[in-house]
């Protein structure tokens, strides 16, 4: 899926984009296309997952010797570290695409591709480090 794919894009690179301000008519998102509205949730996706990287991080364990489960552990104790910016997240997507679509979102394609994308970022701070 595009939509999937473009996402799990911009986990692992930060992308400048052009975006207007969000429409405050939430009738008007309805007049965005696709891309507008991916556009404008890109920078709510990258904050949440810029968080989520950053707790990971911060643990003292070698991330090198955790086994993909022990990863996985981390990340869900960072999300809930991070809530505030996974919520806007969420609320956002609902906004654009209808209730309930943010959940389906968090649960679908953005934690599909979180775990290789906080894999790989953890390894490029610890190598600037």
């Amino acid at each position: 899926m595009i939509l999937k794919a473009l996402f799990g894009l911009s986990l692992t690179i930060s992308v400048s984009l052009d975006t207007q301000a969000p429409p405050a008519d939430p009738a008007a998102w309805t007049q965005l296309s696709v891309r507008q509205r991916d556009a404008a949730l890109l920078p709510l996706v990258q904050q949440a997952t810029a968080c989520i990287v950053r707790h990971v991080s911060e643990d003292p364990r070698d991330k090198a010797e955790l086994r993909p489960d022990e990863i996985n552990d981390l990340i869900v104790a960072s999300i809930t570290a991070c809530k505030r910016q996974v919520r806007a997240m969420i609320d956002a997507h609902d906004r654009m695409y209808g209730y309930g679509s943010g959940e389906a979102f968090l649960l679908g394609p953005y934690l599909d591709v979180l775990p290789a994308a906080v894999v790989r970022q953890v390894k490029v701070r610890q190598r600037a480090n």
